[in-house]
């Protein structure tokens, strides 16, 4: 989920229980906060707990709440893992550490000792391209033994290796690229921590629900009508970005982005816009949908 700011970049914790009960309302059975797409590198520990502390208010009955705890300072991550704890989460998100790049052993002790950290189950989270590094087979068995470490959030884009793993451990595979929602969920996984469901959550689930079901030729067209809004949330800009400029557009809670990433400029939006109409399970235009709500909470 992406975190809603005020206008003058603050903290809308108001703007956060609207947009999650709107996301659960509309087929998300899970919220992960406080992730890259939730603009955790700038947001701040206490802005991190109130954001937790909203949501969960407004929607943590009915949805399971993740919270992002990744950073590069294992004894950081440790601290916000516990606040997390105290806060009521119900599960972690974390991710390996980044830019110091350590080798696959201090990976390894960083990612347990998150786990020891509290009692909540652990979701791992490796992306190689953000991280500078990724977690390997030997590393990942080993990790796969920790009693509260459950679940990975694959951002590798590689297939076999996340299809030799669910084979050989009891880890819940969870697509962390939208492109690959559907390949992966076939081969295993058991569902995806995506960005653009911030924008067409019932159309993301309906994919992996019609191949669930044994219709797997409906699941294909699903994703391929999805595939343009992702293609363009995607690789336009920043997630954080072209995901923002829509919710904005479509009056829902979003506010802008925090430097050092800039907010979309009217033609990307536009262009953002005309894929999104397409992806809508119903055809609704968005400026239907704005006009319609105004600038109102959902």
């Amino acid at each position: 989920m992406i975190t809603p700011f005020h206008p003058d970049g603050s903290l809308d914790a108001d703007g956060a229980q609207a947009l999650a009960v709107h996301l659960v309302d509309r087929g998300c059975d899970a919220l992960v906060l406080s992730g890259t797409t939730g603009e955790s590198p700038t947001t701040s520990d206490a802005e991190k707990d109130a954001l937790l502390r909203a949501v969960l208010e407004a929607v943590g009955d009915r949805a399971r709440i993740t919270a992002g705890v990744g950073s590069s300072d294992t004894r950081h991550s440790i601290e916000l893992a516990q606040a997390a704890e105290r806060a009521g989460a119900h599960g972690l998100l974390t991710v390996t550490p980044y830019y110091n790049r350590p080798g696959q052993e201090g990976i390894r002790r960083h990612l347990a000792a998150v786990a020891d950290a509290t009692a909540l189950p652990v979701m791992l989270y490796d992306h190689p391209g953000r991280t500078g590094s990724r977690l390997d087979r030997e590393t990942l068995l080993r990790l796969a033994e920790h009693p509260r470490i459950t679940a990975v959030k694959d951002s590798t884009a590689d297939l076999a290796a996340c299809a030799h793993m669910m084979a050989r451990t009891d880890l819940h595979y969870y697509s962390g690229i939208d492109e690959l929602n559907l390949p992966l969920y076939a081969l295993g996984a058991v569902g995806a921590v995506s960005t653009v469901a911030n924008l067409a959550p019932g159309e993301t689930r309906a994919v992996l629900r019609a191949h669930r079901d044994g219709d797997p030729a409906a699941a294909l067209r699903l994703d391929r009508r999805l595939r343009p809004l992702v293609e363009a949330v995607m690789n336009l800009a920043p997630g954080t970005v072209t995901t923002k400029a829509l919710l904005n557009h479509l009056g829902l809670p979003a506010g802008p982005v925090r430097l050092p990433l800039l907010d979309a400029e009217p033609a990307l939006t536009a262009v953002l816009l005309e894929a999104l109409t397409g992806a809508l399970d119903d055809g609704t235009d968005p400026d239907q949908i704005q006009r319609s709500k105004g600038r109102s909470r959902v």
